[in-house]
């Protein structure tokens, strides 16, 4: 059954796909708060170690709404851009509930965020230095690279031998020098692997490595062992969830070994982004074309990589479902076709040579998992117009929570 994920979860709850379009335009990015506050809850409970936050990787979903359900569920943030920032405080967050993760940022950037009273992280030997230059005295924390790294594409591995991310291991002793140059405190250490594990055990591995090192800073408020919790993208194959129970066991008895060895209660962080909101999100389009060009059957639809660069970017698969305008096309059989979007260059396709149930003109086509790195990467590339936000409440009920663009939106940073 092609629809089953958003019939099983009554993903849009009192209304459809159909109406959905008519009332709020085509595409259409889709949330529902039911699922947004369950992946929320299955993070905050993941270990028993009673000193234990949750930061929520901003970046993955930044709308102002999604952010205060987030932050109603008793989730803390992660930042990496002034712009996260002021989202943030808009949503409710406060100075001390924003980790800021900072990479090869400006000395206007670094001082924005401590006049904020955001705590920083710095990931170089020379941003340490411009930290101490601007805010000597002050507290900071260190991101790190472990050696090891995890990721479905190259492009998203943070950590390891091939990454601009964190500080090797053996730059700890200058760090240590630079600290009390300036007499900066070292309060928090950070790593990040990389994004997308259906594995703990990869993870509990890298957290091991950070656990190791950050023995060499003897005051730590906190440790950050990351994020990257992974999600199924195949679930029409039947791919299993990412298994919470026994991984959260083997995490907590880690973190309390460490933490009783290190003979203080540090607080621990993780800071997923993707788990938290990609489930929640179905970005819906409509099928304008079907061709055939030599041996292929195109599905020509107004989902371009303006609207979800994944596929793109990183060769990314996302299940479609299909919502069917005409009822005559009742055949059963699947047939191969490539999905394909409105942007004039040949990379803009979706799903190549996927087998799919028929699909007709006037059709709508969901794209699942769409709520992580979605309208996040939209852009209006062509001079497309960004495409508008619902969110369907835990009542059934449908809100807009982001208009669509219009053309005044594309003209409204020129000089005339």
């Amino acid at each position: 059954m092609e629809n089953y994920y958003t019939e099983k979860t009554n993903f849009y709850g009192n209304t459809s796909p159909k109406e959905l379009i008519e009332k709020y335009g085509s595409p259409l990015y889709v949330y529902n708060e039911s699922i947004l506050r369950q992946r929320c809850r299955e993070m905050v409970s993941l270990v028993s170690y009673p000193y234990y936050n949750v930061n929520y990787s901003s970046k993955a979903n930044s709308n102002l709404e999604i952010l205060k359900i987030i932050h109603q569920e008793g989730l803390h943030a992660d930042a990496i851009s002034p712009g996260e920032v002021h989202v943030l405080l808009k949503a409710e967050f406060k100075p001390n509930q924003i980790f800021y993760i900072s990479n090869n940022v400006s000395i206007e950037e670094m001082r924005f965020v401590i006049e904020q009273g955001i705590l920083l992280s710095v990931d170089s030997l020379s941003q340490l230095k411009l930290f101490g230059e601007i805010n000597p005295g002050g507290s900071v924390a260190v991101r790190l690279n472990p050696g090891i790294g995890v990721g479905h594409h190259k492009k998203v591995i943070t950590a390891g031998e091939d990454t601009k991310f964190g500080i090797n291991l053996e730059y700890i002793p200058q760090v240590k020098e630079i600290a009390k140059m300036y007499d900066l405190r070292i309060v928090g250490v950070n790593h990040h692997l990389g994004s997308l594990f259906m594995d703990g055990d990869i993870f509990i591995e890298g957290a091991k490595l950070l656990l190791e090192a950050a023995k060499e800073f003897p005051n730590l408020d906190f440790i950050d062992i990351g994020g990257g919790f992974g999600i199924p993208y195949h679930k029409q194959d039947g791919e299993p969830r990412l298994e919470l129970k026994n991984f959260g066991k083997k995490l907590s008895r880690v973190l309390e070994t460490w933490a009783d060895e290190y003979g203080k209660k540090v607080e621990f962080k993780i800071e997923p982004g993707r788990y938290i909101v990609a489930e929640c999100g179905v970005v819906l389009g409509k099928v304008h074309t079907i061709k055939n060009n030599h041996n292929r059957t195109y599905v020509g639809t107004d989902l371009g990589f303006n609207v979800l660069a994944r596929p793109m970017l990183y060769d990314s698969y996302h299940d479609i479902e299909i919502y069917k305008n005409k009822s005559h096309l009742t055949e059963d059989s699947l047939k191969k076709v490539t999905v394909v979007g409105n942007i004039c260059e040949s990379g803009d396709i979706i799903a190549e040579d996927r087998l799919l149930p028929p699909i007709g003109e006037g059709d709508i086509l969901g794209i699942m998992d769409a709520g992580a790195y979605g309208y996040a990467m939209a852009s209006n590339y062509n001079n497309r117009l960004r495409p508008a936000e619902v969110l369907i409440k835990a009542d059934g009920s449908d809100i807009l929570i982001r208009r669509r663009d219009t053309l005044d939106d594309i003209m409204r940073n020129f000089i005339l």
